[in-house]
């Protein structure tokens, strides 16, 4: 006998003077997903002369419903006992698929076919789902459409049913219409910028090429990733009026790129408050196409409580390789942990991304004066050659929960060449999230800095390592841990911060972190003694990443304190 599970279900309706309510009794197996789909609340303010009609009309939508997943003789009874309604279901034996039958005709290869055959998901003896057909039919085709048969369709798909068999039969007949290579490029909507733009741009399609789905893809979201183009769309243009057909029988097909251009200016503004620096205003300005060559421009101004910046960075265009090329400058006055500093710089950059991986070459001059609090002013110049390689790994880079990132970095300067010493700084940072459970994560954190030279005299702050505050060690202020002249914190030659985070989410927007920091900057690595930072946290998931708010315990200074911080580990 099957074991019945019983939904109750209280209508708040009136059978005369009393309430009536219907309860579903079906086996385990299909009652959850009949108690989800059926329209219960029809029986509501009927009588007991109407039953009739309703037992057909409820009959009709089981079966309807059960043959979605593969029960094709159901047994459905409607009976009144007292003041409640009995829904009674059968379903019966569950049809399994028998033979499958696969057809692909066209200008189709042996081989593509019979992979394509073999990758067919839905194969017999499973148990038959509407769902799992659909799926199936749909792969199929998507396979075909994929590569080179971009007017591939389905001509003929059945699921042939035998009840009394328990078997279902299914058959499929595909066409793949002609094969495809991508034709020109054929761009609308580009006005402003240069006619050529658009074609350095694009790195993944090659005329004459097998047409590929994914190419085009690739292509839109790669210019829609641009400062250039607010809206993309790439299409292969099958019209058979435009397409012609290559010695090989092949027809090759236009690209149709539509744009919509960007407004080359850009003003904004904001302000805000950080742990680490105090209140800020700011604001930037942004033009994508100065001088009308397609150059960006990237400037703005930050005035924090402790700090005040000012930046101006140009970016060229890319020359159809991956590379992008950028040259700027940026002044920079502070004075944090008793060290006043009034710098500017000059350099230029190049940046490469291939998947996770982003390289950054670049050469940079800066001048510094430095003025620490009880100990006397000097003037640091370093003519740099950097080295940067970073990888990231994350599903989603705003979710600390789960991803990895490594990032080195490797400069250096040298007394020959406008440089008031000799340096190697290496610096290599490590974040991963792990993600436990729906609602439970770790956050890891390290870094491992070290500036080879004779001594820090002489270089610039920006080589040296300070540590404390957000993102670094918590319970500590910003840039307090480092090398004390006078009253002034000033960077080392050496840095480590090790952290650990867990967090449990207690709703989708909210949740509740503890941690441990530690971490400590110095002139040698013989007085290297991390500093122990622990406490407690809330995360709120905002539109920019996890906002984090934490108390935390400097256990050397044994004082608290409160940070604030948006936390986009990779």
């Amino acid at each position: 006998m099957l074991k019945m599970l019983v939904l109750v279900v209280p209508l708040l309706v009136h059978w005369g003077a009393h309430a009536a309510a219907v309860t579903l009794q079906a086996p385990a197996e299909v009652h959850e997903f009949l108690a989800r789909q059926l329209t219960l609340d029809d029986f509501a303010d009927r009588d007991d002369r109407e039953a009739p009609g309703f037992e057909r009309k409820m009959q009709s939508e089981v079966a309807e419903i059960l043959a979605a997943e593969g029960y094709f003789s159901p047994k459905v009874a409607l009976f009144r006992h007292e003041n409640e309604w009995r829904l009674t279901v059968d379903p019966g034996a569950r049809s399994l698929i028998g033979e499958v039958a696969i057809e692909i005709v066209g200008e189709i290869d042996d081989a593509r076919r019979q992979a394509v055959i073999a990758a067919w998901g839905l194969p017999g003896g499973q148990p038959f789902r509407q769902v799992a057909w659909d799926e199936a039919k749909q792969a199929l085709l998507g396979e075909l459409l994929s590569r080179e048969f971009a007017d591939a369709r389905l001509s003929f798909t059945r699921a042939e049913v035998d009840p009394s068999a328990q078997r279902v039969d299914l058959r499929v007949r595909a066409e793949t219409g002609p094969r495809y290579r991508f034709g020109e490029l054929r761009i609308s909507g580009q006005n402003r910028f240069p006619v050529d733009l658009l074609h350095k741009l694009n790195r993944q399609i090659r005329p004459g090429e097998a047409y590929n789905e994914d190419a085009l893809f690739a292509l839109q979201a790669s210019l829609q990733s641009t400062a250039y183009f607010s809206s993309v769309s790439v299409t292969l243009d099958r019209d058979p009026t435009q397409a012609r057909r290559g010695a090989d029988g092949w027809l090759i097909a236009p690209v149709k790129v539509l744009v919509r251009e960007r407004q080359p200016y850009q003003l904004s503004f904001g302000g805000g408050y950080s742990s680490n620096t105090g209140a800020r205003a700011e604001g930037s300005f942004r033009d994508i196409d100065l001088f009308g060559r397609a150059w960006e421009l990237q400037s703005g101004m930050r005035l924090e409580q402790l700090r005040q910046t000012a930046f101006a960075d140009i970016f060229l265009p890319p020359d159809g390789d991956p590379k992008r090329d950028g040259f700027g400058m940026a002044f920079e006055n502070s004075s944090i942990e008793g060290l006043a500093l009034r710098r500017w710089a000059i350099g230029a950059t190049r940046v490469e991304q291939s998947g996770k991986i982003e390289r950054r070459l670049g050469i940079n001059w800066q001048q510094e004066r430095q003025t620490p609090d009880g100990a006397p002013s000097s003037t640091n110049r370093a003519l740099t050659a950097q080295i940067g390689w970073t990888w990231r790994d994350a599903r989603d880079p705003l979710d600390p929960a789960d991803g990895i990132s490594l990032q080195l970095q490797v400069g250096g300067a040298s007394k020959q060449l406008l440089s008031n010493q000799n340096f190697l700084r290496s610096y290599f940072r490590y974040s991963q999230g792990v993600s436990l459970s729906a609602s439970d994560a770790l956050l890891f954190r390290a870094e491992l800095g070290t500036t080879l030279a004779r001594s820090s005299r002489g270089i610039p702050q920006d080589f040296l390592f300070r540590a404390g505050g957000s993102n670094s060690v918590r319970g500590y202020a910003y840039q307090s841990l480092g090398v004390r002249q006078g009253a002034a914190t000033l960077g080392g030659r050496y840095l480590t911060t090790l952290s650990g985070e867990y967090t449990h989410w207690l709703n989708a927007n909210w949740g509740a972190a503890v941690f441990v920091d530690a971490g400590d900057a110095t002139e040698d690595r013989q007085s290297l003694r991390l500093a122990l930072g622990y406490g407690i946290g809330v995360r709120w998931k905002s539109p920019a990443g996890p906002l984090g708010v934490d108390l935390a315990y400097g256990q050397r200074t044994g004082q608290f304190r409160l940070d604030f911080s948006v936390a986009v580990p990779f």
